[in-house]
């Protein structure tokens, strides 16, 4: 194996039920125990039962933000995964595969070292099956990568420990056994690419974590107090983590039977006074739009997490896309304050799903927290969050007697005086266009009035709240590529191969940064935007504010990440461009 770009890439692949993503997972840990940075990329088909399985493990010293279109070593639990990628392997990379399945490798290029072992019948001799035997593999790959045993060893006490000591000690003697026969058959082909760089007593600080997780502690972090969400791929961990930690973190979790249930049940809590929130894909949102329009009306602060995957209908389930952002912007009938915003990977995703939270108080209306599958479920490190540097602003939120109590009150801000029920204050909330007081109301001068009170909102917003979107590579670059969501990763890799190209990250989406991209991309003689779908909807809502039309577009919208090849080529083709 050749460590060219001092990033160690790792594929795992087998049939479901083999462990594929267990294995990847406990092979990211062991990586970020050892004191190395983690990006991992996951690939299932939507399929109930069987199917090929793929994760991919990247790991390095430095930040990693995206996959290799090319791996180091594929440990392969069968010949489909032998037969789909054996090409994917870089020169003098290489093969684990069982020594005893008389495995087909008549194709795989000379180059390419192959490490035979008798996983299933190390497995069985570890325990007597052959569930072991994914341990077997993944100590295999420890040994010629340099990794620690112990710290192996460790992670299958937590992992498994509520399993029994027997369990326990058949996992770990499976590791010494696959760990051991690497490093006494393959001598020559061990290497120190995982080697443990901080001492084992004191692991770096990181956390391996997917976006779901990310978005879910970003919730707890920010103040939680209810949740409702109906699962659906890819935001169903979400709801896994909400459920298992209400207890330890003090706030309450509701299975609904629905998505409309879900956002319905969020809403009342929310009108409780509760800081609430749900979570759905695009199919699910669709549902929920009635009653999305209903928060918007009444005014009433809603967190909404929604994860992006192929579309239209059922479409691509368990891959991803960036077709939603039109349906969040525009979803139910006429305006209101709807602020969006898209994280680019687990630490956006944290950071602004707490920082949402602050918003839909603040602003008394929807936040939709939009991430697409990618981020949904690939695993990065992050590291260890620092809580006490979060300060919940719950806005005009009174809890005691007003004289006079004008829910709807105009204001300069656009925010009215938020209560809730039982503190004595009076007001109706309906679906109906209202008055100050709630009462519904036709009259001309009350509907321009209160629909120009909310509209507000998002002009306060922009200016206190809204950040400038980050500008990575040269303030001066003659080409600027325009991108959101995961594309962030791999276009931040591309980014390296090149002197004169700078690359603008949206995470706002509305209110939208019109000033400062309008002054940016006039500044760039090319400017070339990247998208996860088909009509480009970033750069058509970059015209429709600024008036720059962004012509170059570079659209992938079959439900895989976008490889930093692939961006790296495009940019070849740019006339001007300069290679580093």
């Amino acid at each position: 194996m050749v460590n060219k770009d001092n990033v160690v890439s790792v594929k795992i692949g087998g049939p479901a039920g083999t462990g594929v993503k267990s294995v990847g997972l406990m092979l990211a840990k062991i990586a970020a125990r050892s004191g190395y940075q983690v990006f991992d990329y996951i690939e299932y088909p939507s399929l109930i039962k069987g199917g090929h399985n793929v994760m991919q493990v990247n790991f390095s010293t430095e930040k990693v933000t995206a996959p290799r279109a090319k791996s180091d070593l594929l440990i392969a639990f069968d010949q489909i995964t032998i037969d789909l990628h054996f090409s994917e392997i870089e020169e003098g990379g290489g093969i684990i595969y069982d020594s005893e399945s008389k495995a087909d490798l008549s194709k795989v290029d000379k180059s390419i070292s192959l490490y035979g072992i008798p996983l299933k019948k190390l497995a069985h001799e570890a325990g007597e099956k052959t569930i072991f035997l994914n341990i077997v593999a993944l100590s295999s790959a420890l040994g010629l990568l340099g990794g620690n045993n112990e710290t192996f060893k460790k992670l299958i006490e937590e992992e498994y420990g509520s399993k029994g000591e027997d369990i326990v000690n058949a996992d770990k003697k499976a590791a010494d056994l696959g760990y051991n026969y690497v490093l006494e058959n393959f001598k020559d082909d061990l290497r120190d690419y995982m080697k443990v760089i901080d001492s084992f007593s004191s692991p770096t600080p990181y956390m391996v974590l997917t976006g779901n997780e990310a978005a879910a502690l970003g919730a707890i972090s920010a103040g939680l107090q209810f949740a409702a969400i109906y699962p659906m791929s890819p935001i169903s961990n979400i709801l896994h983590v909400l459920a298992a930690n209400q207890e330890k973190f003090g706030y309450i979790y509701k299975q609904p039977e629905d998505e409309i249930s879900a956002i319905n049940m969020s809403i009342g809590a929310s009108y409780a006074g509760a800081r609430s929130m749900t979570a759905t894909s695009g199919g699910g949102f669709c549902l929920m739009t009635e009653a999305y329009g209903l928060a918007g009306i009444t005014e009433t602060p809603l967190v909404i997490v929604e994860g992006m995957r192929g579309g239209p209908a059922t479409g691509l389930p368990t891959w991803s896309g960036q077709g939603d952002l039109r349906m969040v912007l525009h979803s139910h009938q006429d305006d209101w304050p709807r602020i969006v915003l898209t994280p680019g990977d687990v630490q956006e995703t944290y950071e602004l799903t707490a920082k949402a939270f602050d918003l839909a108080d603040k602003y008394q209306t929807t936040v939709v927290v939009l991430i697409d599958k990618n981020i949904c479920e690939n695993d990065e490190t992050m590291m260890f969050p620092n809580v006490t540097d979060l300060k919940i602003d719950r806005g005009k939120f009174i809890k005691e007697k007003v004289e006079d109590y004008k829910r709807y009150e105009l204001s300069e801000d656009g925010v009215s005086p938020r209560s809730i029920p039982g503190v004595g204050n009076f007001f109706i909330a309906n679906s109906d266009e209202h008055d100050e007081y709630g009462y519904s109301s036709e009259e001309i001068e009350n509907r321009n009035i209160q629909m120009k009170k909310r509209m507000q909102k998002l002009i306060t917003c922009a200016q206190n709240d809204m950040p400038n979107p980050e500008v990575f590579g040269p303030e001066d670059a003659d080409i600027t590529v325009v991108s959101w969501g995961s594309n962030k990763g791999s276009i931040l890799e591309a980014l390296k191969s090149f002197s004169n190209v700078n690359y603008v990250h949206v995470t706002w989406m509305n209110p939208f940064p019109t000033e400062f991209l309008s002054n940016v991309l006039s500044k760039a003689k090319h400017v070339v935007d990247i998208e996860c779908n088909y009509t480009g909807q970033l750069a058509d809502i970059v015209r429709e504010k600024t008036g720059i039309e962004i012509k170059d577009r570079f659209l992938k919208l079959d439900g895989r990440i976008i490889y930093p090849a692939e961006i790296i080529e495009k940019l070849n083709s740019v006339e001007g461009v300069k290679k580093i």
